[in-house]
Parts: C-alpha cells; structure tokens; sequence
C-alpha cells in the first residue's frame, strides 16, 4: 500500500505544482465561483479533472492517436497559445497557433532528446501577426530513456511556464510508465497462455488419435463424432484472438476435452457437471479451467483400477462466480503442491497449476488464486472465484485498463 501512495503522489503532485500555474492565471479578474471556493482552489480542482481526462490515452503509450487525443487537455492544462508531443522521430500533434514551426522544433530538439534535460528557445518566424516566438521543452523519460518531448509555444519567455511545462512532462511520463507496465503485464499473460498451450500434453493429442483411428472401421459414425470433438477443442485452444473468454465457452471447450477422454477411458471415468445458467456469461482468463479438468483427470485415474469420480460445479455466489473441480483420486502432499504453485519443484506431467494460479492472481490480485484442498488418497478439491465485473476484463478482448 505504501508503494501505492508513492506512485499515486508522484503522479498527482506534478499536475497540482501546474495547477497553481493555472490557477495563478485563472484567478486574475476573478470575482465569484458559485460557492466552490477561492480561484485558486476551483483552478486547482480544474486541472485535476483535465488531468484524469488526458491520462486514459497516454495510457496507451505515445503514437499519434494517443497524443491527438490528449494534446488539447495538456494545452489546457498549460494555458499556452500552442502545444506539440513529439517522439524522437517527428511532431506526433500539434495543437494551437504556429504550426508552422514544426520543422524548426524536430531540428532543434536534439539536443533535449539526447541528454533528457529541458531548454527553451527563441523561435524564427516572418509572420508579423505570429503570436509563437518562445518554445519551452520538457522531454517525456521512462527508465532513463527519452521517449519524446512535450513543446509548449508561447508569445513571450515564462520562467514559470519552463516549471510548469518540466512538470506536466514528468506527469506525462509516468502515464507512459504505466503504460509499458500494463503492455509488458499483457505480453506475460499472452506468454503463459503460450505456455500453457505448449503443456496440452502431447501424449493427450496422441491418445484422441489412436482412439479416434480405432472406431475408424468399427464404427465410422463414432469416429467421425470423435474427430469434430478433437478439432473443436485444438480449434479453441489455439485460437489467436483475446485474453479472456467466456465461462460458457470454456466450459465448452471442456465438455470436447472430457468427451475424447471418456473414448478413452469408457465407464473408468463419471464425470458431473452443476452449472448455474447466470453465471455462464462471466468472463474469465482464457484456458484457466481447462487445465484443472485436465488435472483432475490424470490425479484420478492414477494408480486406480475402478471408477474415477469429478464433479464440476460453477454457483453464483453474489459478486462472484465459485467454480470448484473436484476429484476422488490419489490426491497429493500439500507441502508438495506448495512448492509446485510457488515453482521451486516442476509439475508431474506438465499440468499448469502454478500457471492458472498467476494468472488468476495477475489479473484480479492475490486474494483470487487457487485454493486448492488435498491429502494422499483424499482426492483434490480445487475452488476458483471469478469477480463477475472485474475492470479491464472482457469476454473475447485483450487485457486493457479502464
């Protein structure tokens, strides 16, 4: 939490140092605001609610739609004639007067680029009527590497715009902070899911096959039946599109997993499914029960000549949806299975534990991972809760920040 707070005054207190730049001029001939309080604190209270208005698209990193998007709430913030962001390659927008001074600031914005300090600089310009003649820069830093600049134009040279503008940049780049930490957040979870596919066991594949290849002559219809089950669920599992999905279709794609299992298996293998209709349209992250089904199945059926029992229920439980996968199999040492999901020791068969235990916690926080109940020969109950709106988290998109 104290990290929190920390990141959280980094990210305001730039916004209220320009707030008082703003609010030193909003305040001058001010007579009366409606009761909400001095000019000063109504000019405060101003920039901030432009801030939250220009933060969502910096969020998104820095390209031209990002910085079109965002450039008016910035000049607003500054209350210059005209503002630019740049990167390190050309003016991404330009917003106010004098945008014909384009091409002079990319050719003298190297210098600030290279060393990441501000300067100002007087501008050339043969338009009598130009109301730019000063250009301020304040370059955007991440990890001591210049993404861009902000360029704040003026009539006249401001000490105080050159502090203003220095700070609005360093707010600036802790959105864009923020955005490679939530891109390089999607790039892990895209990376499990990889790894994840990787660990669908191949002897499983090998297996549908052979099953499949066996009915072939002895019964074509079951065969044929088989085959669209397989297909069904590769085509679902290594689907390219989306992070998450939805609790129905993953149960769906279960439903193809256990029918090309119990091919296999015939009457070794009851499987019982409770699931409550409300909570089928809940989104989740993509292939995160799937992998525990697959678990209770090897769990299950190991070591055991008779029947394997899994039951497979999803309740609503209020703000959440409770799924919970349980088997009556050999079951497993709980000091194991602890170091299995904190990945001091590798799984038995390559069955993602620890991998859905990240996610789920990446994704909602750490009160959402597995709880997972075990003893040898006491069969495995695993509980997972889904928040049913969780911000970011949609059915069939990508992991985004709302």
């Amino acid at each position: 939490m104290s990290g929190f707070l920390a990141g959280l005054c980094v990210a305001v207190l730039p916004v209220l140092a320009a707030g008082v730049w703003l609010g030193r001029r909003t305040a001058r001939g001010a007579k009366s605001l409606g009761g909400l309080g001095t000019p000063v604190e109504h000019a405060t209270f101003e920039t901030l609610h432009t801030a939250s208005l220009a933060a969502p698209p910096l969020r998104a990193g820095l390209t031209e739609e990002t910085a079109r998007r965002s450039a008016r709430k910035l000049r607003s913030l500054l209350g210059t004639d005209a503002l630019c962001l740049t990167d390190r390659e050309q003016v991404l927008v330009w917003d106010g007067d004098g945008a014909h001074h384009r091409s002079e600031i990319m050719e003298r914005l190297g210098g600030a680029l290279d060393t990441g300090r501000g300067e100002a600089f007087r501008l050339t310009c043969d338009i009598l009527d130009c109301s730019v003649r000063w250009a301020v820069v304040a370059p955007f830093t991440v990890d001591d590497r210049v993404h861009g600049a902000l360029v704040a134009c003026a009539p006249r040279e401001s000490a105080v715009l050159v502090r203003a503008a220095g700070e609005v940049a360093r707010w600036v780049s802790v959105q864009l902070e923020l955005a490679d930490l939530d891109q390089s957040r999607t790039r892990l979870i895209e990376a499990e899911i990889k790894a994840l596919r990787a660990q669908i066991s191949p002897h499983f594949i090998f297996n549908s096959l052979a099953v499949i290849a066996s009915f072939v002559r002895t019964d074509p219809e079951r065969a044929r039946e088989l085959l669209l089950e397989f297909a069904d669920f590769t085509r679902y599992s290594f689907r390219r599109h989306g992070d998450f999905t939805a609790l129905a279709d993953e149960l769906h794609a279960i439903d193809h997993y256990l029918a090309l299992v119990r091919a296999r298996f015939g009457d070794r293998l009851s499987v019982t499914l409770q699931i409550a209709p409300e909570v089928l349209p809940v989104a989740l992250p993509f292939l995160c029960l799937q992998p525990l089904v697959e678990n209770a199945v090897k769990h299950g059926l190991e070591g055991k000549a008779d029947k394997c029992r899994i039951q497979i229920t999803a309740q609503d439980a209020g703000a959440e949806a409770l799924v919970v996968i349980e088997d009556d199999g050999a079951g497993m040492d709980p000091g194991l299975l602890r170091r299995i999901l904190a990945r001091e020791v590798s799984p038995s068969g390559g069955i993602g534990l620890s991998n859905v235990d990240d996610r789920l916690r990446q994704v909602y926080g750490d009160d959402y991972g597995l709880v997972i109940e075990t003893a040898p020969g006491a069969g495995m109950k695993i509980t997972v809760r889904i928040p049913k709106y969780q911000p970011g988290v949609h059915s069939g998109g990508r992991l985004t920040r709302e």
